[in-house]
């Protein structure tokens, strides 16, 4: 009797862990969801949270312009041999055939019909003089990369490349990553990986021999730009910890713009050869192509929407929290009581709206982010930065804890200088996200916290204390849900 008394208990031990673990389910932080209507003492009101688009393929949006714009294939029409048998001279492109044409639209539809589609560019008929093609994609928007960029290659890969990136719309650009098979002859930079990188060298620009192998096999042809392995440095190996990354990505601007974008640029330098000589009697077998070009991504709308619509050729934020604007990027006319801000991903899982509110009102309201009267609402687990020193702490000259852009303080602290959070009596951290009581004797229960000492255990939760014992010494973790 005492032996399945035991597994009964067990068994609801383990089911008692489990739920007071899981704050949230496994897909949170999407932020989703702008605002909802919850109970107050006020009646029905609005509960307004950080929102942004889902990710989705930024390709199906974008123009495509290339450099020289005559590099294209076809016209006149040619013939090509293959890099990996000079032999074989059989592939033709004429842009005046349907079925032999290869223009830069085909690096952006669907995958996997046979024969497969792919742009093209000419030849390299015209060596020594280099054989270069600048690839431009354009979205008329601000870009938030949420995925790996991915080029794959009907050609060679490239032996010389670089990725650009630009965030004025193509006035200016700078680079993402170099590409070579000698970084040191092509760039003068030391080869690197992403695997090399640590928090402190994040924004680094490195140049890599890893996609840069002329002829491969045919399922080893892209090239890529990583954009998840970075995320993994604040969020863990399988992006486990997102909470550490949106903690970065909300407190350190010049990390947020590394994953922001308006266009790209590929710049293709030197084509494969497949070895150290360029076979001058044959140069029909050097060129570009390009199958497909992955760019995942989500409309920038700085948390104050949570859709983005595609309009007369145009991607724009469907704005919410009386903010306006292609990336909701300023308040409404009459909505203009206090200066605009982004919204914020702290805390986490619902973040802060940072609305705007109506000019009559004043600067003095601030928004209650607790959202006092929603029923059986959890809290949010407390945001736990990471403790390895960030990109901000790192170069202090590249970004700020507040400013009057981002108002990032927390539980009512105030931006002081643009450099520091001014926290009220109750908070104390970085960004006052700490409750001051935490480092005080007796802890957030005591009797002079300022906050509720922890109720007594029901009956039903004595009787498991009792029963199991040393167990719960092991995992003291789940005492609160028996509370």
């Amino acid at each position: 009797m005492r032996f399945h008394l035991a597994l009964t208990l067990q068994a609801l031990w383990a089911g008692v862990c489990q739920s007071a673990m899981q704050h949230y389910p496994a897909a949170w932080g999407h932020y989703d969801v702008c605002k909802s209507q919850v109970y107050s003492d006020e009646g029905l009101t609005w509960d307004y949270m950080a929102c942004q688009p889902e990710a989705a393929d930024m390709t199906q949006y974008l123009k495509v312009t290339l450099d020289p714009p005559n590099i294209t294939c076809g016209d006149p029409p040619e013939t090509y041999c293959a890099l990996e048998n000079p032999y074989m001279c059989n592939n033709e492109c004429d842009a005046t055939t349907d079925e032999l044409a290869h223009p830069p639209e085909l690096m952006f539809d669907t995958e996997g019909r046979n024969p497969t589609t792919f742009w093209q560019s000419t030849s390299w008929k015209k060596y020594p003089k280099a054989l270069l093609v600048n690839i431009t994609l354009s979205w008329n928007k601000t870009i938030e990369l949420t995925d790996d960029i991915v080029l794959t290659f009907e050609s060679g890969r490239p032996e010389q490349m670089v990725l650009e990136k630009s965030l004025d719309y193509g006035r200016s650009w700078q680079p993402y990553q170099f590409y070579a098979t000698d970084c040191l002859d092509a760039f003068t930079m030391e080869p690197k990986t992403v695997q090399d990188l640590t928090q402190h060298t994040l924004l680094d620009i490195i140049c890599t021999e890893d996609y840069s192998r002329g002829y491969v096999w045919k399922n080893d042809k892209t090239v890529r730009f990583e954009i998840k392995d970075r995320f993994a440095l604040f969020a863990g190996p399988r992006l486990h910890n997102m909470a550490s990354l949106y903690g970065q990505l909300d407190t350190t601007k010049n990390l947020r713009d590394f994953f922001t974008i308006t266009d790209l640029r590929i710049r293709l330098l030197r084509p494969a050869t497949g070895a150290t000589m360029v076979d001058e009697n044959n140069l029909s077998r050097y060129f570009y192509a390009i199958s497909d070009i992955k760019v995942q991504g989500r409309c920038k709308c700085n948390l104050h929407a949570n859709s983005c619509v595609y309009d007369k050729e145009k991607l724009s934020c469907e704005c919410e929290h009386n903010t306006t604007g292609p990336d909701c990027g300023r308040c409404k006319k009459s909505y203009q009581g206090r200066a605009w801000s982004a919204g914020s991903y702290l805390p986490i899982p619902k973040g802060t709206a940072n609305t705007c509110i109506p000019s009559n009102i004043g600067p003095v309201i601030r928004q209650n982010v607790s959202s006092l009267g929603v029923a059986n609402r959890k809290e949010a687990p407390q945001v736990a930065l990471s403790t390895a020193p960030s990109v901000h702490v790192a170069n202090s000259k590249r970004a700020r804890v507040c400013d009057n852009e981002l108002l990032r303080c927390q539980n009512g602290g105030v931006c002081v200088n643009n450099v520091r959070c001014s926290c009220t009596s109750d908070y104390s951290g970085l960004l006052c996200e700490n409750h001051r009581c935490e480092s005080e004797l007796g802890g957030c229960g005591g009797p002079d916290s300022g906050q509720a000492p922890l109720t007594r255990p029901s009956l039903p939760g004595l009787l498991l204390l009792l029963l199991l014992g040393p167990a719960l010494l092991r995992d003291a973790s789940c005492w609160p849900a028996l509370l």
